[in-house]
């Protein structure tokens, strides 16, 4: 549940937000949304309750326009198979 809406998602990079709390952007498959989905969503760690591993696939995230700012400090990334530029 993220700001009273059941959501199912797979996070891609967490880490802390520019306000130094925890979060995580994900990648949200399905569940509830205000908008269109799938897409990417940047949430606060301290606003999510009753999270739990789900079975299934992984639910990798559609293009990379523009640069994350969701994560100031990233703690994890996921996308280990994403070519960087040097």
């Amino acid at each position: 549940m993220y700001e009273g809406r059941y959501r199912e998602l797979c996070p891609h990079i967490i880490g802390t937000d520019k306000s130094g709390g925890e979060a995580v952007l994900a990648w949200q498959f399905a569940g509830e949304s205000s908008g269109q989905l799938p897409q990417w969503r940047c949430l606060k760690l301290s606003n999510v309750s009753g999270d739990q591993a789900r079975d299934g696939r992984w639910h990798e995230g559609g293009s990379h326009r523009t640069t994350q700012t969701c994560i100031k400090n990233i703690d994890l990334d996921v996308n280990v198979h994403v070519r960087r530029s040097r």
